[in-house]
């Protein structure tokens, strides 16, 4: 059995972060562990507080996991801090981590900020380079790069910027365009188009993190970064298909919807 590690907040109503990582994972019939940056209280409506893990003890659970089932993959979303940054990095490289994918969460569905302002550097310099893939959305890749995104020119231009500081893939998920959801995936100068129709379903809350962690499972399969997005892009797809209907603001999507 594949295994495969998140590193990430909690959502405690379940939509989103490590609940919605380890249900992508056990849907696609892999066994996933967590590693938990930050508690936060949620649900579809909006971000009501959160509460973050030190430094020592996000070490031991990374520490914990590594040390008895090595992962095959590692999905990296919420990191709230320099702190939590820092020893991600230290332990991952410690560790000689593979796979890793990277989602930069800094905005929530609901706009809450979720990362602090004095991490955003360190995120650039210590833990993107680390990773395989990276998975801003156009509010990310526009903090990402300085530039506002408006239509899919404006996403190659902030791919290219981003490619300066990483040399990694990027994937720029279009999800946020008014005509389109095309993701644009891009590395050293090469560019290429996922086209996707626009799904009117707006119950999205945690589509980036089941995204992320979906392609996680995929490259941990043996899958190339291209394939592996492709996959994922298929089962979001029917996730938000499925028309899964919970809660009062923006609701979860089904992540069973193929089993």
């Amino acid at each position: 059995m594949r295994t495969i590690l998140t590193i990430a907040g909690s959502d405690c109503s379940g939509g989103a972060g490590i609940q919605a990582d380890l249900k992508t994972i056990t849907s696609h019939r892999m066994y996933g562990m967590s590693v938990i940056t930050a508690l936060t209280a949620q649900n579809t409506t909006g971000v009501f507080g959160v509460m973050e893990s030190t430094y020592e003890f996000t070490s031991m659970q990374i520490d914990a996991v590594f040390s008895d089932i090595r992962p095959d993959a590692v999905k990296i979303g919420m990191v709230p801090n320099n702190d939590i940054i820092k020893v991600i990095s230290e332990k991952l490289v410690l560790h000689n981590a593979k796979n890793i994918v990277l989602d930069p969460v800094m905005v929530s569905t609901s706009g809450s900020r979720l990362i602090n302002n004095d991490a955003l550097d360190m995120l650039k310099t210590t833990l993107m380079p680390l990773a395989t893939v990276i998975t801003p959305n156009i509010p990310e890749a526009e903090c990402l790069s300085g530039i506002r995104i408006k239509n899919k020119d404006d996403m190659e231009k902030a791919a290219a910027m981003i490619s300066s500081l990483y040399s990694g893939h990027i994937l720029i998920k279009g999800g946020h365009l008014e005509d389109t959801s095309d993701d644009l995936l891009y590395r050293h100068g090469e560019l290429f188009w996922f086209e996707q129709e626009k799904i009117l379903n707006k119950n999205t809350h945690g589509t980036g993190c089941t995204l992320s962690s979906a392609i996680a499972c995929s490259l941990a399969e043996g899958f190339t970064v291209k394939e592996s997005i492709y996959n994922a892009k298929q089962y979001v797809t029917g996730a938000l298909k499925s028309n899964l209907n919970l809660g009062k603001g923006r609701g979860p999507l089904n992540h069973c919807w193929n089993l």
